[in-house]
């Protein structure tokens, strides 16, 4: 069975804006290897447009900077699955479109053998979170206090408690949390 991941970058106080994260080599070079090790890119509409704007660019016009062309490549690859109810086409090659999100087909891709899915669009982490799908929360918080912007998880429905795993510290002064969730106490156990 695959392991559903929901992998993000945040500044310290919580919001998600590319434009103030930092992106130098080291951050890059995980990225890379996230998406080697993983067999299915999940995107919602916003994200997709995003990244299908710059990345197949920069394989057909590479910058120069060995960590960003790497990332390119391996993004350009990767399967993916764009969920919008009002895109009509999706024109990357590796992209499929679904205009719902349906948990039994989520379940279903996850009992699939092969490599673990990645999301990486804040609102459908959050969506895929409300449906319990998430298996792995990898959360990389920035140095960061942008003061406004994506609060990646203000739409969550229910309270979620989770373990840590375990941390990674990046030069820039990120940190990567590896976080599962933990099943919901039920109420003898709450006291």
């Amino acid at each position: 069975m695959r392991k559903l991941i929901a992998g993000m970058n945040m500044t310290l106080d919580g919001f998600c804006d590319h434009t103030v994260m930092i992106a130098d080599e080291e951050i890059h070079d995980h990225y890379t290897e996230v998406l080697r090790n993983s067999g299915l890119l999940l995107y919602g509409r916003i994200t997709y447009q995003l990244m299908e704007s710059y990345w197949p660019m920069v394989v057909r016009n590479p910058t120069g900077d060995r960590s960003t062309d790497a990332f390119a490549l391996v993004m350009n690859e990767i399967p993916k699955i764009v969920y919008s109810r009002s895109l009509r086409k999706v024109d990357w090659k590796t992209a499929t479109l679904r205009k719902e999100v349906v948990r039994e087909e989520i379940l279903s891709l996850k009992q699939q053998s092969g490599k673990d899915i990645l999301v990486g669009s804040p609102s459908l982490i959050v969506t895929l979170a409300n449906l319990g799908l998430v298996d792995e929360f990898q959360l990389g918080v920035q140095p960061i206090l942008a003061g406004k912007g994506l609060s990646l998880f203000k739409n969550l429905s229910e309270r979620i408690d989770l373990n840590l795993l375990k941390t990674k510290r990046f030069g820039c002064g990120a940190v990567m949390l590896y976080l599962t969730p933990r099943p919901p106490l039920r109420k003898t156990e709450m006291g």
